[in-house]
């Protein structure tokens, strides 16, 4: 088996490294930080297979580039789950998460500000990969205790059996590498 995983996505083809999760599962590493030309392709083709909303959500912080990018480009706001209270943040509601990337369980916060951003708003929840669903689910639950309606569930990539998903919206499909 070869070292890294050439994927193609908007256009363009990377090498992502295929690295150890556990002794039994190897994942492809995609990681969009640095990438400005990878990002504004993958935001402009997920933007348009994605319906209209209000407000773009993900969680920190791999997702941030692509909501950003995506949100300029669609002139609409986006706002990041937090991993940790700030102390600017006031109000804070949160959501517990286990992701597959993530070592221990996680807690995603959002301050009182960014949740009226939310509140009566349609809202696309945007990360670089959907997996388990884990934090999607987590930021399901964060949207709806801020009082948005969902309105689109979108990644760059699905990763495993998450492809096989059809409440979301992805640009390619992301293999596990099983020893």
């Amino acid at each position: 088996m070869s070292n890294t995983y050439k994927l193609e996505v908007a256009g363009l083809t990377r090498e992502l490294p295929i690295c150890p999760l556990n002794d039994k599962l190897d994942i492809a590493a995609f990681v969009m930080f640095s990438d400005v030309e990878l990002t504004v392709a993958c935001a402009e083709e997920l933007a348009k297979r994605c319906p209209e909303c209000d407000v773009i959500i993900t969680a920190e912080s791999k997702g941030i580039p692509l909501a950003y990018e995506m949100a300029r480009q669609l002139g609409i706001p986006y706002v990041v789950a937090r991993k940790s209270v700030k102390l600017y943040m006031t109000d804070p509601i949160s959501v517990t998460v286990k992701s597959i990337t993530t070592a221990a369980e996680q807690t995603l916060y959002l301050s009182e500000e960014k949740a009226e951003m939310i509140k009566g708003k349609k809202v696309l929840i945007v990360d670089d990969v959907i997996s388990t669903g884990e934090s999607l689910k987590a930021l399901e639950k964060l949207v709806e205790s801020a009082g948005g309606a969902i309105e689109c569930k979108a990644a760059v990539l699905a990763e495993g059996d998450a492809a096989d998903r059809d409440d979301i919206v992805y640009l390619e499909k992301l293999p596990l590498f099983f020893k």
